[in-house]
Order: C-alpha cells, then sequence, then structure tokens
C-alpha cells in the first residue's frame, strides 16, 4: 500500500483553509499560493536531499498505533512494534537527521521493551514548553479553541504540543526542507489522532500576506535574532493577529537596560546568522514600539548544556562546544552566554 502521509496532510490543511474562507477572504490569498508552496519543498533542484527525505517517509511502515498523547514532555505514539517495524522505523527516522528539537517516542514505552524507538533530540524543547505553558494566553489561561499559527516551528514539537493544549487549529511554519519532512514523518504515526488540527506550511513568515489577521495566538521561538531586520519581523508577526490575539516571543536577550543591544561583530555561539541580540527592557520597547500593548517578560533562562546537546540522533556539534571551555559564562567568541527570554505581548 503506497503511503499517502504526505498526500493527507496537504489535503486536510487545503480543507481546513477553505473552511475559514467564508469568514476570512484574506484566505483566498493562502490558498491560491499553497500549490507553490508545497511544490517547491520537494523540488529536488533547490533541495538536494528532498527526493530522500520524502522516501524515507513513504517508507513508515502502517502500525497498529494504541494511541497518542500529545500532553506529555514526549510526543507518544503508543504501539506495539515487532523487532522488524522497530529496526525500519529506526533506521527510516535516522535517515532524516540532525533531530533538534522534540523529544518522540514511538513504541510502548514498557521498561525493558527494547521495540522502542526513542528519538532523544538536541533539544529538551519539553522544558522550554514547561516554562512557558502556565504564561499562555492570559485572558484565557488555555490554548483551548483557539487558532495558532507557530513560526518556525523547525520539526512540529511545539505545534504537537499547542494541539495537545486544545488548539482548535495549529498551523506550523518554517523553510526547512528537513524539517517539514519530520513532521510529516511524526505525522505518519499520529494519523488522525489530533483531528487534523495540525498543519505544517513549508515557508517563512515573510510568505505570508503581511495582514492576514487569522490568529488568537502567534508563537515565534527562536527566530527574531535571525532577522537582520527585527521590526519588520515584529510588524509582521503583529499582522498575523487578530485584534486582541497574543504574540509569544521568545528570544536571545543580554543584560542591560532600554538602550542595551548586542550585534556580533562576526559570529555569536559559532552561528554566523545572529543579528540582534537586545534587553529585555528594550525588546520591550521594540514591542511597545511597534504598536504591542501589555507586554511582559514572563521567563528568563539560562540555556544549559543538558538543555542543548549532542545525542544520538543530533550528532553535530552542540552548546557545549559553543561555549568557552575555560569559561562556561561566555561562547567561545567571548560574548555573554545564551540567555533566552519570553515575552508575552498583546495587539
Amino acid at each position: 500500500m503506497t503511503n499517502k502521509t504526505i498526500y493527507n496532510a496537504e489535503r486536510a490543511l487545503y480543507l481546513d483553509l477553505l473552511e475559514r474562507v467564508h469568514y476570512h477572504p484574506i484566505v483566498n490569498e493562502w490558498l491560491a499560493a499553497l500549490p507553490e508552496w508545497l511544490a517547491a519543498i520537494k523540488d529536488k533542484q533547490r533541495y538536494a536531499h528532498a527526493p530522500a527525505y520524502l522516501a524515507a517517509v513513504e517508507k513508515l511502515p502502517q502500525i497498529d498505533v494504541h494511541s497518542v498523547d500529545l500532553d506529555t514532555d514526549t510526543i507518544t505514539i503508543q504501539a506495539d512494534l515487532s523487532e522488524a517495524e522497530y529496526k525500519q522505523i529506526t533506521a527510516l527516522m535516522k535517515q532524516l537527521m540532525p533531530w533538534r528539537k522534540g523529544p518522540f517516542q514511538i513504541g510502548s514505552g514498557v521498561e525493558g521493551d527494547r521495540h522502542t524507538v526513542f528519538i532523544d533530540t538536541e533539544w529538551h524543547s519539553d522544558w522550554k514548553w514547561q516554562r512557558i505553558a502556565p504564561h499562555l494566553v492570559a485572558d484565557h489561561g488555555t490554548l483551548e479553541g483557539r487558532y495558532v499559527l507557530d513560526v518556525g516551528g523547525g520539526s512540529g514539537y511545539h505545534g504537537w504540543r499547542m494541539a495537545g493544549a486544545g488548539a482548535k487549529q495549529v498551523i506550523i511554519i518554517d523553510p526547512s526542507c528537513l524539517f517539514y519532512h519530520q513532521f510529516m514523518a511524526i505525522r505518519h504515526f499520529v494519523g488522525a489522532a489530533d483531528n487534523n488540527r495540525t498543519h505544517y506550511i513549508p515557508v517563512g513568515l515573510e510568505a505570508l500576506p503581511r495582514q492576514s489577521q487569522l490568529f488568537d495566538v502567534v508563537f515565534c521561538m527562536g527566530v527574531l535574532y535571525h532577522r537582520p531586520s527585527p521590526f519588520e519581523h515584529l510588524q509582521q508577526l503583529k499582522g498575523q493577529l487578530v485584534k486582541g490575539g497574543q504574540l509569544v516571543l521568545e528570544t536571545l536577550v543580554v543584560e542591560g537596560d532600554d538602550t542595551t543591544v548586542l550585534v556580533p561583530h562576526n559570529r555569536y555561539a559559532k552561528m554566523n546568522n545572529v543579528y540582534f541580540l537586545p534587553s529585555v527592557a528594550a525588546l520591550t520597547g521594540w514591542l511597545n514600539k511597534v504598536g504591542f500593548t501589555e507586554v511582559r517578560c514572563v521567563d528568563i533562562d539560562i540555556t544549559s548544556v543538558e538543555e542543548q546537546r549532542a545525542t544520538e540522533w543530533m550528532t553535530y556539534q552542540s552548546l557545549s562546544d559553543f561555549l568557552d571551555p575555560s569559561d562556561s559564562s561566555k561562547t567561545i567568541e567571548g560574548y555573554p552566554a545564551p540567555m533566552r527570554a519570553t515575552l508575552i505581548a498583546t495587539k
């Protein structure tokens, strides 16, 4: 039987958007662009690895899934795997390495059951979710029934958690060909357990209509410091929100007052695409300047080498390699070590 995971997922996305056209004509612009968006991510001229990623997803076996838990630290697909299924799933999922955001588990998870695939990702993304979740949607205290956009969602881990928290619809966007196929691999096993409420569009924020105003909550985590024009990015985020909607913004920050902004001269923690690291006070001012209100910082956390590290599923360098070996409070370039803040703001 042909694996129709991606076809079914893209069809469900189209139907979900079509359902909203009557109330939000702007969705016609999304629908018009959707075929090009979805075709581009599979274009081997643009993404050399796209055929291999697609083949890995298509070869995943059909298994008897007992239950799916999206509201737990490890996204869990409960199933009794045979040894052959375990080996096949492990080999195919490893063709989609590196896995950066997770973790995920496919199998029974029963202690002593060696036929469980545990994808131990570079990031303990569950730790970030634990820090953020208690502060979501100040007026409601929950994502229940909300339309949500996750900008730069990677493999989709946090998007699945948003669905698990009761969101009516989650749309994850990220232009990465690898991350798109990682999401589809997990979608293969999740099936319709989320009632097809969780979708993935492989584009960056700049591809969306600037004033869609479709979402009650927009998440943007780990993206802002990669944008050379942060004010434009914040305006684009604001344009996706309904009036009264909320932005959940998580980004790298530095200590300082409302005028403090670090601009790395070359690399920051070995990343060459880091542009602006503001203080919390400066970032609050930025959000106010573009028209957000009720801006509040709900979490500040220094990233630890336990939260971000190399694993069997991400074998490249990680945080410990990016820090000064003689002073872990600094990056290898001498800048302050990664510190992340989460701010929530209202449109």
